[in-house]
C-alpha cells in the first residue's frame, strides 16, 4: 500500500506538475527521487502516526446513531445516540448516557460525541444527523 506524508510547507513545484526542467534548470514534477526526500522528517511523521493509531486502536468505537432533535424550535440542542457497551462514558457529558440537552443553539455551534474507554482512550467524534 502506498503511503504519502505531507507537510504544511510543501514545495508545490514537485507536485501536480508535468515532469520537466525549465529554462533556468529548475526541476518540476512529482518525482520519487532520493534527493527530494527528507528521511528524518518522514521518520518523525511515521512515529506520530504510529502513536495516533495505537491510541485509536485502544479506544472504544465511535458512538453510533448520533442524532440531533430538530422537531421543536428551541435554543437548546438535544443529541441522542446508541449505547456502546465498550465505552465507560462519553467525552462531553460523562457517565454512561445515551443523550443530553446542551444549552447552545444548534444554529451557532457544531456538535459531536465520542466514547471514552475505561482506559481513558477516546474514540473519534461522531457528528449528528437531524431527526
Amino acid at each position: 500500500m502506498p503511503v504519502r506524508s505531507t507537510e504544511p510547507h510543501e514545495n508545490f513545484a514537485h507536485q501536480h506538475q508535468d515532469v520537466r526542467v525549465d529554462d533556468t534548470g529548475k526541476q518540476f514534477g512529482d518525482l520519487e527521487l532520493v534527493e527530494f526526500c527528507d528521511f528524518e522528517f518522514n521518520a518523525r511523521v511515521a512515529r506520530v502516526n504510529g502513536v495516533a493509531l495505537r491510541s485509536l486502536a485502544q479506544a472504544p468505537g465511535t458512538p453510533l446513531g448520533l442524532t440531533m432533535d430538530t422537531s421543536v424550535l428551541t435554543n437548546n440542542s438535544t443529541l441522542t445516540w446508541t449505547d456502546d457497551t465498550e465505552a465507560a462514558g462519553s467525552r462531553l457529558f460523562g457517565g454512561r448516557v445515551t443523550g443530553a440537552t446542551i444549552l447552545l443553539s444548534k444554529d451557532n455551534a457544531q456538535f459531536g460525541a465520542r466514547a471514552v474507554g475505561a482506559n481513558g482512550f477516546k474514540s473519534p467524534a461522531a457528528f449528528p444527523f437531524t431527526e
